[in-house]
């Protein structure tokens, strides 16, 4: 049984961690799943870290929601830093799921683009575990997760 890693934040308006774990037990029967939720996201890299180093999952998948303001996005980048950093300490996949406030003009698109982004990339997680020949197919094609793909050049 493969053990995967949910952290999640309390700054998000959107329960984006909720999601991955829905999607990740719609598809994978045998699969253990360790969730941990933390107040922003600059606490997101060392919660996956200890989730891989402590917890043993194989993959983390780190879910945040950054507000709009330039702050916000600095906040954003460091955290995103911060994850790369883990990924390399801990030689494990941390795959990074922000959803920006200012992705949208509505909440009810931005709900909509949260829950899609959160759902295809639990989908990319379950591909990287068992099924990277679909995942090296799919090389080049444009996809974009929560959002509509472009097309291949």
């Amino acid at each position: 049984m493969k053990t995967v890693g949910i952290c999640d934040t309390t700054f998000a308006r959107f329960d984006m961690g909720a999601t991955a774990v829905d999607e990740l037990k719609k598809n994978v029967t045998d699969l253990k799943i360790v969730r941990r939720t933390v107040p922003g996201i600059k606490d997101l890299p060392v919660a996956s870290k200890k989730l891989v180093e402590e917890e043993n999952c194989e993959i983390v998948v780190a879910l945040g929601m950054p507000g709009p303001k330039t702050k916000d996005k600095v906040c954003a980048h460091e955290a995103s830093t911060g994850l790369i950093n883990a990924q390399l300490m801990t030689n494990t996949h941390i795959l990074e799921i922000f959803v920006h406030e200012d992705e949208e003009l509505d909440d009810k698109q931005l709900k909509i683009l949260a829950e899609n982004r959160t759902r295809d990339h639990a989908q990319n997680l379950i591909k990287m575990l068992f099924k990277p020949k679909l995942l090296r197919k799919e090389a080049g094609q444009g996809k974009r997760e929560g959002k509509e793909d472009v097309i291949p050049l």
